[in-house]
């Protein structure tokens, strides 16, 4: 079967499939935590672990979509000097890696002909030699994905061999073909059609992939791999990703699926990991549960995602506000498990509408987490403000005004201990929060992550008893008492919203699922509540815009992903 495609910077050399070999081959799948343009670092992970997999008697190790420039480098691929040095890396990683076949994601340069001057390939390295290459052919360009802006799809590549075995090679989405309607090419049908013309039997799909994490989306991977094993009858090798990028989690939880679709080998979640598996019995390690735990992979994936984001950037410690609630509370343990707890400073700024228990509960709180604890009341910077404000307010009678004023006198507390001490700020919104606007511009929203601000009310509280579920540490007070902001006298975040339960559902609806307002409307739902829950994610677009980059858990998360204009008169 001819190479197609391949007329690029990168050469190919094939060698050719020698017969009567020993069928057993012993397999790595390796999942690694690439820095976008760390080439130094990202290709000796590859060489080191390509070395562990090799001391391991292993023939091939498989890494994960752009290994060595790491996911997604976005409009560094339109930077020269990024794609020189990328090449000047992968000369050096031919030369460096071990005498066993590595199969990793790269960049490869298309010369001539009208279309993009990219590929997003996966490479197999042998002998120093690259003899094997498959372009990826599905290029994503939804939600947070844009690939069709620096790469050409690829055509079909040959296949794979190594000894006596043949491998199906796919990158990433190639194996989304059904999922994702907007496709006409459909990768994996075709290679298997391909082989069968050409006389050949492929014993097993390869896939690299950086595939982000969102909640449930495992079950919905192995879905689709298991479908395309139990339809060719050949086990199924996914290496992907892991680590945080920017809004990004990948988690990794690399795996082989046998014909039937079974889980049979299994790397770690949220960590660099190493499994083998052997092509006598396509069985290999088991170093997770084959089944994904909802709530252990939202926390761990958030844990992950500050970690990686705060050590990547060149922090080292962050600081938040400590208000006794239940978000700044999730917040803050995310923090602590991903930092440690001498890397965290919580701060309480109680004012006078603040209740004792709140101040109490915040205390406890870094007591049991073992963080760093201040104290900054605002009282009187808040009085400050006021007695400055008069003779411009007059007789006005005060209002969501001075309310903002608390929130932003807080902001700025905050971030002067960041600038002082160089530690990044976290905000603690939650997504319901974020979604109608309830939260103060250049107050509660300043800070460089927002950790939670993809996580719904509802699944703050079950994090929140996931936390707890060893031992308590946040507050059981704090998860019980009615949510507030504490702005003024006897303020609960129902009498300005609608019950979180039944928000909650309507922002998944609306913002997940796409549902319009007489959809939700037929669900039973009240049409004036649903009206003014669109209203106020329409109105509050602006503010979202200017909020700090968050952690993305859920399908449809605020940010680069959401593409919707603040100046708009749409109504549904």
């Amino acid at each position: 079967m001819p190479q197609a495609g391949n007329g690029g910077a990168v050469h190919v050399e094939y060698v050719e499939h020698r017969p009567g070999e020993e069928r057993k081959v012993k397999i790595a799948l390796i999942q690694i935590n690439p820095v976008i343009g760390d080439f130094q670092a990202n290709g000796r992970k590859i060489v080191e672990r390509a070395n562990e997999a090799r001391a391991r008697g292993c023939r091939l190790a498989i890494f994960p979509e752009l290994a060595l420039p790491g996911y997604p480098p976005q409009d560094l691929l339109e930077r020269d000097s990024f794609l020189a040095d990328h090449d000047r890396a992968l000369a050096r990683l031919l030369a460096e890696l071990p005498d066993i076949d590595v199969l990793f994601g790269c960049i490869v340069r298309r010369e001539g002909g009208k279309g993009k001057r990219l590929y997003n390939s996966a490479v197999a390295v042998r002998d120093g030699r690259i003899v094997f290459r498959a372009d990826k052919r599905l290029l994503p360009a939804y939600d947070v994905f844009d690939e069709t802006r620096y790469f050409e799809p690829g055509l079909i590549p040959e296949l794979y061999r190594v000894d006596d075995l043949c491998f199906a090679v796919t990158v990433c989405e190639d194996v989304w073909q059904h999922q994702i309607g907007e496709y006409r090419t459909q990768p994996v049908d075709e290679l298997f059609a391909a082989a069968g013309a050409g006389g050949e039997k492929i014993d097993a799909v390869i896939n690299i992939s950086a595939s982000p994490f969102q909640r449930n989306k495992e079950l919905t991977r192995k879905a689709i791999f298991a479908e395309i094993c139990r339809t060719w009858q050949v086990p199924f090798l996914y290496a992907n990703q892991v680590g945080g990028q920017d809004s990004l989690l990948f988690d990794g939880r690399s795996h082989v699926l046998d014909r039937d679709g079974q889980t049979v080998c299994q790397a770690a979640g949220c960590s660099e990991d190493l499994v083998v598996v052997d092509s006598a019995d396509w069985r290999g390690e088991m170093h997770a549960p084959a089944e994904v735990e909802e709530l252990a992979s939202i926390h761990d994936g958030l844990v992950m995602g500050v970690r990686d984001y705060v050590r990547k950037c060149g922090f080292s410690s962050v600081v938040l506000g400590l208000s006794g609630g239940i978000d700044s509370a999730l917040t803050a343990a995310i923090a602590v498990a991903a930092l440690g707890p001498d890397q965290v400073l919580g701060v309480a700024m109680p004012s006078v509408y603040s209740a004792a228990e709140s101040l109490a509960d915040a205390r406890l709180l870094a007591q049991r987490l073992g963080c760093r604890f201040e104290v900054i009341p605002i009282k009187g910077l808040f009085d400050t403000f006021r007695q400055t404000l008069t003779p411009l307010f007059g007789d006005r009678p005060e209002d969501l005004t001075e309310q903002n004023l608390q929130a932003r006198i807080r902001g700025n507390l905050l971030m002067a201990l960041s600038n002082k001490f160089g530690h990044l700020l976290l905000t603690t919104g939650n997504k319901s929060e974020m979604a109608v606007g309830y939260c103060t511009l250049y107050g509660d929203m300043s800070g460089g992550l927002a950790v939670i601000s993809d996580v719904p009310k509802q699944l703050v509280y079950r994090l929140a008893g996931y936390v707890n579920r060893e031992r308590e540490i946040i507050p059981a007070r704090t998860i019980v008492r009615a949510p507030t902001a504490e702005l003024r006298p006897d303020q609960r975040d129902q009498d300005d919203l609608p019950p979180y339960e039944m928000l909650d559902q309507v922002l998944e609806m609306h913002l997940e699922k796409g549902f319009a307002l007489t959809d939700i409307v037929a669900r039973g739902f009240d049409e004036a509540m649903v009206r003014d829950i669109l209203r106020r994610i329409r109105i509050n677009e602006y503010k979202r815009k200017q909020a700090p980059m968050g952690l993305k858990v859920t399908s449809k998360a605020f940010g680069y992903g959401r593409r919707y204009p603040n100046v708009q008169n749409y109504r549904e």
